[in-house]
This record gives C-alpha cells, sequence and structure tokens, in this order.
C-alpha cells in the first residue's frame, strides 16, 4: 500500500458548488475508484491565513500498477465528465509541476 498526498486551491465563488458536488458523488465514479484500487480516500478544505481556500486529498493505492490504474481511470467516461464539473471550482497552486493539476505532497511522517 502506497499513500499518496495532494493540494490544490478551490475558487472562493466556488467553494458551495465544490462541497456539494462531493456531498453526492457519482456512483460511476466512486466505482471507479475502487476499482482503481483507491481506498481511504478523503478531501479536506481548510481556508489558510492568506484568505484562500485549500484542498487537501489523501488515498492509500493498494494496486500494483499505479499509472496504469490512473491512465485507466482518467480514460473513463464517466470519470471525465466529473472532472469537467470539478475543474471549474478548482484553483491550480502556481509553483505546481507541469503535468500536475493537484500539486503532490512530500509526506514528512506516519505512524500506524
Amino acid at each position: 500500500m502506497k499513500r499518496y498526498a495532494w493540494v490544490i486551491g478551490v475558487r472562493p465563488e466556488k467553494l458551495d458548488e465544490y462541497k456539494r458536488l462531493h456531498a453526492a458523488v457519482w456512483p460511476g465514479v466512486l466505482r471507479m475508484i475502487k476499482q482503481c484500487h483507491i481506498q481511504n480516500y478523503s478531501i479536506y478544505l481548510r481556508q489558510l491565513p492568506d484568505g484562500n481556500h485549500y484542498l487537501f486529498s489523501y488515498l492509500e493505492y493498494v494496486g500494483s500498477d499505479f499509472a496504469g490504474d490512473m491512465a485507466t481511470m482518467a480514460a473513463d467516461a464517466e470519470t471525465q465528465r466529473w472532472w469537467a464539473v470539478c475543474k471549474p471550482c478548482q484553483l491550480p497552486l502556481a509553483n505546481r509541476k507541469p503535468e500536475e493539476w493537484w500539486a503532490d505532497m512530500e509526506e514528512v511522517f506516519h505512524q500506524d
């Protein structure tokens, strides 16, 4: 099992919409998450002292081919539609890597 965490901003005018969307995630999207060997997936929200809201995403990957599973997820039509409605709510970090939408986070501590 490998843990992953990411961070992204959320547009203030889209905050309520983002929460509403995630209060009722589409069943096909949830199925795809499980099919791609993801478990214990959470998204947290926090307003930081800069006044901006940020989303922190955490998941545990239990498969053997993360890149392959993420490609499968990205190719799924329902997931693509889901991302299309969520993406306008998000505000990527300016210092993320060029290939990232959500910025990868470094794990600096963990205890089971």
